[in-house]
C-alpha cells in the first residue's frame, strides 16, 4: 500500500513540476520571427529525474502497512539481536506500519480452529496396528503467541503441520499403547478423552486442544475377530435372557398348579365333611320325606301278584 501511495505521489509531483517548468520556460523564451514563443524541452529534465527517483524509492522502500484482522493477534517482531535473530516483539492490533528490512509482522488467530490430519498408523497394546485419521479443534493462548514464535519461528499453518501434528499423533500413539484394541472400540469415548488429556499436557504451553476424534479403523482381520467376539457376547446374553424367561414361566406354572391343587383339596375336604355331617344329622323319616318329595307321581311298572300292591323297593 505504501508503495502504491509513493508511486502516485511521485507521478503527481512530477506532473506539477513539469507544468510549472513549462510555464516558466514559456515565459522566459524569446519570441521567434513569427512572434511565437517556443519553451523547448529542457524544463522536462527535472520532472523526469524526480519521477525516476520517486519510482525507485517507491519500489525499493522497506516500509509496509498491514491491518490485523478481527479475531487475530498480530506481533511485530524485531529481527535484529542475538536471541535467534529475534530481540523482541510487540503485540499489535489495527493498522501497523513496519520496516520489512528489520521487522516482521505476523498474524495468529485467537478463535478456535478445526484441523484434520491424514491417515496415521498407531500400535495398540498387544502389538496390533490400527489406522487413525485424527480431527480436532485447537485454540492459541493469546498471551503465549510471542513466546511460541520465538521458540518455533514458524507461521501458524507450518506449526499445524509440524510441531502440533507431532504432538497430536505421538499422544494418540502413546495412549493407544496402553489400551487393548477391543477396549478402544468398546470404550471409544473414554479412549479419546484420555488422548485429549495427554495432548493438553504436551501442548498446554501454547495451545488448548478439544473435541478430538481419532476415527480409528482396525485391520480387517482384527475387525472380523472383534465382530465375532461381540456377536458371541450378544448371543450369550440372549441365551441367559431366554433362560431367565423360561425359569420365570416355570415358576409361574408351578404356582398355578399348587393353587389348583390346594383348591381341589379344599373342595374335596369340604365335600367330604359335608357328607359326614349330612349322614350324621339326617333321620330316617327325613330321608323318606326327601324320597317322596322327589317322586314324579308315576307308579312302578312291576306289581306283585297282580294284586295292585305297591312294593317298597329299597
Amino acid at each position: 500500500m505504501i508503495t502504491l501511495i509513493l508511486i502516485i505521489a511521485a507521478v503527481i509531483v512530477a506532473a506539477l513540476m513539469a507544468f510549472r517548468g513549462f510555464k516558466k520556460a514559456e515565459a522566459d523564451a524569446e519570441p521567434d520571427r513569427y512572434g511565437e514563443k517556443n519553451p523547448g524541452t529542457s524544463f522536462l529534465v527535472k520532472p523526469i529525474i524526480f519521477l525516476v527517483v520517486g519510482l525507485l524509492v517507491a519500489l525499493f522502500q522497506p516500509y509496509k502497512i498491514e491491518r490485523v484482522d478481527a479475531g487475530h493477534k498480530g506481533i511485530k517482531v524485531n529481527l535484529t539481536g542475538n536471541d535467534r535473530g529475534v530481540s523482541n516483539y510487540q503485540y499489535k492490533t489495527g493498522w501497523v506500519l513496519y520496516n520489512t528490512w528489520f521487522e516482521q509482522m505476523l498474524e495468529f488467530p485467537t478463535f478456535q480452529q478445526h484441523i484434520e490430519y491424514s491417515d496415521q498408523v498407531v500400535i495398540t497394546k498387544g502389538g496390533f496396528s490400527a489406522t487413525i485419521k485424527p480431527s480436532f479443534n485447537y485454540s492459541l493462548k493469546p498471551d503465549a503467541i510471542g513466546d511460541m514464535f520465538v521458540n518455533l519461528r514458524l507461521e501458524i499453518k507450518d506449526i499445524e503441520q509440524g510441531w502440533l501434528k507431532n504432538a497430536i499423533v505421538s499422544s494418540v500413539n502413546d495412549v493407544a499403547n496402553r489400551w487393548e484394541v477391543d477396549a478402544i472400540f468398546n470404550k471409544r469415548e473414554e479412549f479419546e478423552a484420555a488422548i485429549i488429556t495427554e495432548c493438553n499436557k504436551r501442548v498446554a504451553k501454547w495451545f488448548l486442544v478439544s473435541q478430538l476424534r481419532t476415527n480409528i479403523i482396525p485391520p480387517a482381520s482384527l475387525q472380523a475377530a472383534i465382530e465375532s467376539k461381540t456377536k458371541a457376547v450378544q448371543e450369550a446374553q440372549a441365551a441367559m435372557q431366554r433362560k431367565l424367561v423360561a425359569e420365570a414361566e416355570a415358576q409361574e406354572k408351578m404356582a398355578i398348579a399348587r393353587g389348583d391343587s390346594a383348591k381341589l383339596i379344599i373342595g374335596a375336604t369340604a365335600e367330604a365333611l359335608s357328607m359326614k355331617i349330612k349322614q350324621r344329622e339326617l333321620s330316617q323319616q327325613y330321608i323318606e320325606f326327601i324320597k317322596w318329595s322327589n317322586w314324579d307321581g308315576k307308579l312302578p311298572s312291576t306289581i306283585a301278584g297282580g294284586s295292585g300292591t305297591l312294593l317298597n323297593i329299597k
